[in-house]
């Protein structure tokens, strides 16, 4: 059975860029439609990331466009569905193009359109910051439909995503259990990266202790059900945090990952020889790390792992992986599995036949997310329906 869908063939980090873009349709936030008009256009052009970021924006600023148009016709909800859409657009056209002004003024746009969007689509949204080492990291924060103080969770991306994406298509499904939900872009993530050249640290207890405090300062959160979350990258980011913060009740991996560094020991090798298995351009690593070169990030990376530190959560522990993953192997999640040290925890293998069975669950985000909810929502006195 197959387990993946390429849009470009053999071009696996296209191909899953796409799949970034189409998976969001879900949530009112991309159409299919759209986004294959954008893929016609690119496929004499594979490889291309200029011409990637230029169909991609062209694409954007025409939906926004008509967005604009719908507002001042006062037609406010479709003005909302279309600034949704360019949102997304404009994020995906950034994706593979090097940090530069153009780079940034690019996700400017997203958020400006996202910002219109959700103000229109999804009113239970709002924007936050919380206060860190001198600065603040930007949040969403989605507000569940309940009354009095209710659990929450901190969620955090990868290595090439962004809260813009992560609030709806984590974010909604949560928040439906009865669960607030803050979709937090942490050190060298989306906003915090892009726009505050924050870079990504090892202890990421201690971002996550700051969006932990934040909301337990809340009169709508219930601080003793709090849970943290993270996926891709964020499934050592969120492991990590429950190990040394002990005051989330919970903690869910999205995408198991045990040691880092070997990870993108593999990755180089693959990068090396000429492989296409990879899921991100040479520069996002150094990058996000706030490193020269991929030597110093490697040194850099011997401290993102949890052998020695899986041990020490004690929480309610969930993994959730695709058994086809092939950015990130389930031997990672299986050796995270089996060292986290709670008594309540749960390996989640999807197969193809199951759907979400590739990265992330980005060949089906509606199977990983309801998983990943009804787990959340029977640890911490959500709604189960």
């Amino acid at each position: 059975m197959s387990h993946w869908f390429e849009y470009f063939p053999g071009h696996h980090m296209w191909s899953q860029g796409m799949m970034f873009g189409i998976e969001m349709q879900t949530w009112g936030a991309a159409a299919i439609g759209e986004i294959d008009q954008i893929g016609q256009k690119l496929k004499a052009h594979v490889g291309d990331n200029e011409r990637w970021w230029q169909e991609w924006t062209a694409m954007a600023q025409r939906i926004e466009g008509f967005a604009d148009g719908e507002a001042a016709a006062g037609h406010q909800l479709t003005a909302g569905s279309y600034y949704l859409r360019a949102a997304i657009y404009y994020f995906c056209g950034e994706r593979f193009i090097a940090p530069s002004d153009r780079k940034r003024d690019t996700y400017r746009a997203c958020l400006r359109c996202f910002e219109k969007g959700i103000a229109r689509r999804y009113p239970q949204i709002s924007r936050v910051l919380v206060a860190y080492e001198g600065t603040t990291l930007p949040a969403w924060f989605f507000e569940a439909d309940v009354e009095g103080p209710a659990p929450a969770v901190v969620m955090f991306d990868g290595l090439d995503n962004a809260k813009e994406m992560s609030v709806l298509f984590g974010g909604a499904e949560i928040a439906r259990r009865g669960i607030h939900v803050l979709a937090i872009d942490g050190p060298g993530q989306g906003e915090a990266l892009r726009l505050q050249d924050i870079p990504s640290r090892y202890d990421y207890e201690v971002p996550a202790r700051a969006a932990y405090e934040h909301l337990a300062k809340r009169s709508d959160i219930d601080a003793q059900r709090m849970a943290v979350m993270g996926f891709s990258m964020g499934g050592y980011y969120a492991p990590r945090a429950a190990a040394m913060e002990p005051r989330f009740a919970a903690c869910v991996a999205w995408g198991g990952h045990f040691d880092y560094h070997e990870a993108w020991v593999r990755r180089r090798k693959i990068m090396e020889s000429g492989g296409t298995k990879i899921s991100a351009p040479s520069f996002q690593l150094p990058w996000v790390l706030g490193m020269p070169d991929m030597a110093a990030c490697m040194k850099k990376l011997e401290n993102y792992r949890l052998a020695g530190v899986a041990e020490k959560i004690r929480c309610p522990f969930y993994c959730i992986h695709g058994e086809n993953d092939n950015i990130v192997p389930l031997e990672f999640a299986q050796r995270l599995y089996e060292c986290v040290g709670a008594q309540d925890k749960t390996l989640k293998i999807l197969g193809a036949h199951d759907g979400g069975s590739d990265h992330c669950q980005e060949d089906n985000r509606q199977v990983g997310v309801n998983l990943v909810a009804d787990w959340l929502a029977e640890r911490l006195g959500g709604r189960v329906e």
